[in-house]
């Protein structure tokens, strides 16, 4: 079997493995690998769909992908119209990835910039919750601008809401998702629903990344505080209707996502990690998928 075909059956073998995950269930019980796996299915899909598209393209040249897309432009004269055609979609869909994740990191940073300027206009520290802006806004809200210089941010609603060790453990949620830079983790994911918008299957993949950024910032969390003072927060902000939290910012809570909320607290308060063999045999698993696209690029077709 050829590369390319290897890389065909890889680039349909992604997006099935996609949908499975997407109903899983155990990856709740260790989100940080799960979310490796989630990016290195998704880096096998880009790398093997492109690679097809290539891979058909200089088929004739029969070298691999990287050495025929060289000797594309030396010497076009051995590609069909049809070939050629193979070769100009791969790179444009190559260009297409990388163009859209470019231009969501640009608007997260735009997004970001306009924020911080709104924040030191409207926000104010409190020497009850050191280092955090407070927002004078009724609803419950809680979130972090991520960055080299992150910031926490509640509203006064929520020092209402929460009691002083729920709040504390709000925070340290929040820390967490600007320590882990779990902004980054959702970029791709975000550029990938602005290519396909209609796609199910990908609106089900960031809905699924999502919860396990949120998974993983409340295990880091639960190091420092206890998970009980975490499930209550959750159920508080559920039950007042939290705010949206800004565009470019990551959130405890969002709106609409009751059901989450209901998971992660009976995951909080029983919590079943996977054993430690189990989780190495799927990052080994992860690091497979990431890098076979990459070697079935020099498999001669």
């Amino acid at each position: 079997m050829t590369g390319t075909a290897l890389l065909a059956l890889m680039a349909a073998g992604s997006a099935l493995g996609a949908h499975l995950l997407t109903r899983a269930r155990w990856t709740w019980r260790t989100p940080r690998t799960a979310i490796a796996l989630w990016q290195a299915l998704g880096l096998a899909w880009g790398l093997a769909s492109i690679g097809t598209l290539l891979g058909f393209g200089v088929a004739p040249y029969g070298q691999g992908v990287l050495v025929g897309v060289v000797r594309s432009f030396e010497d076009p004269r051995l590609l069909s119209s049809v070939r050629l055609a193979a070769l100009a979609a791969g790179l444009l869909l190559a260009l297409l990835l990388v163009g859209v994740l470019l231009i969501a990191i640009a608007g997260v940073f735009r997004a970001r910039r306009r924020h911080r300027a709104l924040l030191a206009l409207v926000a104010h520290g409190d020497p009850e919750v050191p280092g955090t802006l407070v927002l004078d806004h009724p609803a419950a809200a809680a979130y972090c601008v991520p960055g080299v210089r992150s910031k926490v941010v509640v509203s006064a609603g929520t020092l209402e809401l929460l009691g002083p060790y729920e709040l504390a453990a709000v925070l340290a949620h929040e820390r967490a998702h600007a320590r882990e830079r779990h902004d980054l983790v959702l970029l791709p994911f975000t550029s990938l629903r602005r290519i396909f918008p209609q796609s199910s299957i990908v609106a089900r993949t960031l809905d699924a990344v999502e919860l396990l950024i949120e998974m993983a910032a409340d295990d880091r969390a639960r190091r420092h505080r206890p998970a009980k003072e975490l499930a209550t927060a959750l159920l508080r902000f559920a039950s007042a209707g939290p705010a949206p939290t800004p565009a470019g910012t990551l959130g405890v809570i969002g709106a609409d996502e009751t059901n989450p909320i209901l998971v992660r607290v009976r995951r909080l308060l029983s919590p079943a990690p996977l054993p430690r063999p189990m989780r190495g045999a799927m990052l080994v698993s992860a690091t497979v998928v990431a890098a076979l696209p990459l070697i079935l690029y020099a498999i001669p077709a």
